[in-house]
């Protein structure tokens, strides 16, 4: 084929169903990004990478190559520091009303054992929805294990009480910018004790206690974690998912909290 033969642009075409779609685009692009981390200023981590903008009604199709075009634009900084400016580019480079961009990734943090010091990475899966249309609105997701101790169990055992890991996800409206590590730490602070990746046996014991001095119901958890993230500069809205596999039933404990 002749370089100077110009190849029919099919997606540009009218389209006579004359519907419009909300969200057309890219899902599940695995892609090395750089995000950023409070103590080393950047981590690399590996993200999977949604893209979406409006289809007006006059157009069969939209131009999937574009999205990944501007995601190796961005692909060396993604935060919520420059997330309307990727979605702003969106917008641009379709001539879209809405642009839409959903980044999840696991972010790795270097956690010291309490007693020991022993050091050790734990991984919390992230996300970040960002969505332009006349304003911008922007979403951090945060998945946080915990450990969490019976009350009940507490009060009617004679001999210890029944623990349990779980998990708090919590979703974030953001103002302004905010650290991944500030949410988690107000998370785990808000259990009956954190989670570690490598303890020693004075470690065990020390975090054995402490969850024995503070016990947690998954009502405690989502009540504790919404006042205090309450008290963050910059968070707007909160949705708070707590939920305990629990070691003595054979089922889940669950509670829910959304708060503007």
């Amino acid at each position: 084929m002749s370089d100077n033969v110009k190849l029919k642009d099919t997606q540009a075409q009218p389209d006579y169903r004359e519907i419009d779609i909300d969200k057309v685009g890219v899902k599940d692009i695995r892609y090395p990004i750089a995000v950023l981390d409070k103590k080393n200023e950047t981590q690399h981590t590996v993200a999977s990478i949604n893209l979406y903008v409006d289809l007006p009604r006059q157009f069969k199709g939209t131009h999937m190559s574009r999205f990944v075009e501007i995601l190796n634009d961005h692909r060396r900084e993604i935060s919520n520091k420059n997330f309307e400016e990727i979605l702003m580019a969106m917008k641009e480079k379709f001539g879209a009303s809405t642009a839409h961009l959903e980044v999840e990734f696991p972010y790795f943090i270097e956690k010291a054992a309490p007693v020991s010091k022993a050091t050790g990475l734990m991984e919390y899966t992230c996300r970040y929805s960002g969505s332009l249309a006349s304003k911008m609105d922007l979403i951090l997701e945060i998945a946080v294990p915990v450990t969490t101790l019976c009350p009940c169990s507490k009060e009617i055992s004679e001999r210890g009480a029944h623990n349990q890991r779980g998990i708090v996800k919590v979703s974030v409206r953001l103002g302004e910018f905010v650290w991944i590590e500030d949410i988690i730490e107000t998370v785990e602070g808000s259990a009956s004790s954190p989670v570690y990746s490598l303890l020693k046996r004075p470690d065990e014991k020390y975090l054995t206690e402490l969850a024995y001095d503070n016990p947690m119901f998954v009502e405690d958890i989502v009540r504790e974690v919404s006042i205090n993230l309450d008290a963050m500069n910059g968070v707007k809205w909160t949705r708070i998912e707590a939920e305990n596999w629990e070691s003595i039933h054979n089922h889940s404990a669950y509670a829910f909290i959304e708060r503007a």
